[in-house]
């Protein structure tokens, strides 16, 4: 066993994992680069039922002794009550440009001040190793939201995700700095040293 196999078809997700876990050891594989073609209904009610339901259905028609990895990431503004929450890729409809959610988020804030937007975005990690035990992590960084966009090194909600110890949106965030902070570095970073144990011990 050599090779992780990531539950996700997002390019832009997918870069962001390959760089921080690229120090593993291990290579970092997609599922269309497994052969494993499928699109996973996220009927969980948490960010990691979802993650969990991704690794396990992904795991299965993986090939014998596969490490499965998976995600479910989202936006979660507290004037908003949650929303857009575990639906943040639905949000709106799967199809619909960021440019377009982001903006109508923003709409939706129109005239809240800076001290009733604050919003995190969460990313729980699930892994399932060839044994079929699971590991789980999660991260979370908080901020506030933006009243418009800016930045133009993200994806996502980066640009309206407002980092007030920064000064900028994660959008605006170095690269670099960003695979330090955000909640997906924080659950992959968690990740990784939970799967570095598991390889020494091999």
């Amino acid at each position: 066993m050599n090779k992780i196999i990531f539950a996700t078809n997002n390019a832009d997700k997918f870069k962001e994992i390959q760089e921080i876990m690229g120090d593993l050891g291990m290579d970092v594989i997609s599922m269309a680069e497994a052969g494993i073609m499928l699109d996973i209904e996220e009927s969980g009610q948490t960010f990691m039922e979802n993650a969990s339901l991704k690794a396990r259905a992904v795991h299965a028609l993986a090939p014998p002794g596969s490490l499965v990895l998976a995600d479910d990431s989202g936006l979660v503004i507290d004037y908003l009550n949650g929303e857009p929450g575990i639906f943040s890729a639905r949000y709106m409809g799967g199809q619909t440009p960021y440019s377009v959610k982001n903006q109508n988020l923003i709409d939706r804030l129109e005239g809240v001040p800076d001290e009733e937007r604050g919003a995190r975005f969460v990313c729980a990690i699930a892994a399932l190793l060839p044994d079929a035990t699971l590991l789980s992590c999660e991260g979370v960084m908080e901020g506030r939201m933006a009243h418009a966009p800016s930045g133009e090194n993200g994806f996502g909600y980066d640009p309206i995700f407002y980092l007030p110890e920064y000064g900028m949106t994660s959008a605006a965030l170095p690269s670099e700095k960003k695979n330090q902070i955000s909640h997906r570095a924080q659950a992959l970073h968690g990740m990784k040293r939970m799967l570095a144990e598991f390889l020494e011990g091999r």
